[in-house]
């Protein structure tokens, strides 16, 4: 007896293979087929054709009542995966070409990239998997939630069609990704028009010293040496340009992007145990060849592991 039919879209038939694994999986573990408990399977899911997958109930095993939820909860599960996995980043190129549709200056491609950045695991970094696991789970429970629904009621499933005009809930969570990225993709952009600007500028102004140590304690703490290690005055006079620019436009860590600024070296050596930081790239960026790093040498281990004593 024919429980229900899965059915993909012919741009994901490729896929029909993973998505009735899925399936199978998902009903051995909920309805512990070969365990103490179930010995005997009830369900098959078999593959009709590219685009089909039935459930088939094992009579006179399968019982519906008390089978029948486990089955459409198992199924709702695997479909659920299905969707994250292989469809959402197509919902999300799907919102943005709509969104942006008449605007030809919108880089559609860079926005998809913020997307999947947010949702798989850039901008969680700092917080660890298990929070990037959690905002998956929730998203893969909306759906779980409405395809369970759906199939109590329903036979036939058309999964293209299922996400396109249900799910509102989570469509209309990755709509929000979608404009929070967009954001982002904005922010990033005027940083770098910015930093273009300071690298300009940069290259124009002409040099007052030799050389600059920048010692990093670490996190967003510097202090500032000339050639003889001595210390500078980590807020010497700022050109006023410059000094508008960072003030109105961007707060550049702490100034002390300002600091180097103002007193123009010809070459900067930053001392540091952490050179993968955002602002150390960004001094790089604007001052070019300028910098040297070091991460340990005679001059300033000392002084690194002295500083950065609790």
């Amino acid at each position: 007896m024919e429980l229900f039919t899965v059915s993909l879209p012919a741009s994901l038939q490729k896929s029909v293979n993973k998505l009735t694994q899925l399936l199978k999986e998902q009903a051995l573990v909920d309805l512990h087929i070969g365990s103490k408990t179930e010995q005997t399977a009830v369900i098959e899911f078999q593959q009709v054709s590219d685009q089909n997958i039935s459930c088939l109930a094992l009579l006179p095993h399968f019982q519906l009542k008390t089978h029948g939820h486990i089955v459409y909860k198992a199924a709702s599960l695997a479909i659920a995966e299905f969707v994250v996995s292989e469809m959402e980043p197509g919902m999300l190129a799907a919102i943005i070409r709509r969104k942006y549709r008449h605007n030809s200056s919108a880089d559609t491609a860079a926005i998809e990239r913020y997307c999947h950045d947010l949702l798989h695991g850039k901008e969680w970094d700092s917080l660890g998997t298990r929070f990037l696991d959690a905002d998956r789970l929730r998203r893969k429970s909306k759906v779980a939630a409405e395809v369970e629904l759906f199939l109590q009621d329903n036979t036939e499933l058309n999964v293209k069609g299922f996400t396109t005009f249900r799910l509102e809930p989570y469509r209309k969570e990755l709509a929000e990704v979608v404009e929070y990225a967009l954001d982002e993709y904005v922010l990033d952009k005027q940083y770098q028009e910015f930093i273009s600007l300071l690298k300009y500028f940069v290259f124009l102004q002409d040099t007052k010293l030799p050389m600059v140590h920048l010692l990093h304690k670490g996190g967003h703490e510097f202090m500032l040496y000339d050639e003889k290690f001595q210390p500078l005055d980590p807020n010497p006079p700022t050109d006023r340009i410059v000094a508008e620019m960072l003030e109105t436009e961007m707060n550049i860590e702490d100034m002390v992007i300002s600091s180097l600024i103002a007193v123009s070296p010809k070459h900067i050596t930053i001392h540091t145990r952490q050179q993968d930081m955002q602002v150390i790239r960004t001094i790089q960026t604007i001052f070019d060849q300028r910098v040297t790093l070091c991460t340990q040498c005679a001059s300033c281990s000392s002084s690194i592991d002295e500083l950065v004593q609790p």
